[in-house]
């Protein structure tokens, strides 16, 4: 059972509760993250949620999310969660909006209420996405994403449109 660190208001940790529980239509705030990943040439990541993901299947977005284990340090956590769902390792991770902080409700009622630092980091080997994950997969030019998103916004995940702005803003996309 993957368990998720609940979070007070001010973002201190007061528990954990099952992952498969947590996310409904009155998800508490948690604690996750968001990664973009770049190849060497500047290009970067995106990936379609795969139609069985719970909330937003089908949508395009950052390159990987996930929800750090309770006690489980964050880069090792994003480390993780990207091998697992991308089957390529990220290296020289880098948390760029540690802050982050989103509620945002999808099509079916269910509730994403996160903590979500963002993290940028780069990827040396190919890619190969579990499926029950990623449905499909693309690199980009980073101005490309921003036009895409700016043109047809409803096609991208509530968090990527508010993190890319950011990201924009902190020179990092």
């Amino acid at each position: 059972m993957e368990l998720v660190t609940l979070l007070a208001e001010d973002g201190t940790a007061i528990g954990t509760a099952p992952k498969d529980a947590v996310h409904s239509d009155a998800t508490p705030l948690h604690l996750a993250f968001s990664c973009y990943l770049f190849d060497r040439d500047g290009r970067l990541l995106v990936t379609r949620r795969a139609l069985s993901k719970r909330t937003w299947p089908g949508v395009w977005t950052n390159s990987f999310c996930g929800h750090p284990r309770p006690d489980e340090n964050m880069l090792d956590a994003v480390v993780r969660r990207g091998t697992e769902e991308l089957g390529a390792r990220p290296v020289e991770v880098v948390s760029v909006l540690p802050a982050f902080r989103y509620r945002a409700i999808d099509a079916s009622g269910t509730v994403e209420h996160e903590l979500c630092p963002v993290h940028v980091a780069v990827v040396d080997d190919a890619i190969a996405p579990d499926p029950a994950e990623v449905m499909e997969w693309a690199w980009v030019r980073p101005a490309d994403l921003r036009d895409a998103v700016a043109n047809a916004p409803f096609a991208f995940s509530p968090w990527l449109r508010e993190q890319l702005p950011l990201l924009h803003e902190a020179g990092r996309i």
